[in-house]
């Protein structure tokens, strides 16, 4: 089973994602929406297990890293497969979308 892992510097989000699959949500804790994704990617990352990375970038903490990635709403997801961008998603996303992006 797979847990989420709250992303604390960019040396640390770059081991993270340079291989394999990881899905990145850009949040902030103030936010009413990026509350309403976290259940939802809780129960991918329980589903999925160590199939993906589920990861989450505080924005207000890592705000170059938002930056290089272009995040100006929260939340943002990323697809990243072996470190390159595969998918973006901006706003809740439901467990299927995220699911089929995943798999796809």
């Amino acid at each position: 089973m797979s847990e989420l892992t709250e992303i604390q510097s960019e040396e640390e989000f770059t081991d993270a994602t340079k291989g394999g699959v990881a899905l990145v949500d850009f949040f902030a804790p103030w936010c009413g929406p990026c509350r309403i994704q976290l259940p939802i990617l809780q129960k991918l990352a329980a589903e999925l297990g160590e199939k993906v990375k589920i990861l989450k970038v505080n924005v207000d903490n890592l705000p170059r890293l938002a930056l290089k990635f272009d995040v100006s709403n929260i939340p943002t997801l990323i697809l990243l497969k072996d470190g390159n961008l595969a998918n973006r998603f901006v706003g809740v996303q439901q467990e299927t979308t995220l699911k089929n992006a995943i798999n796809g």
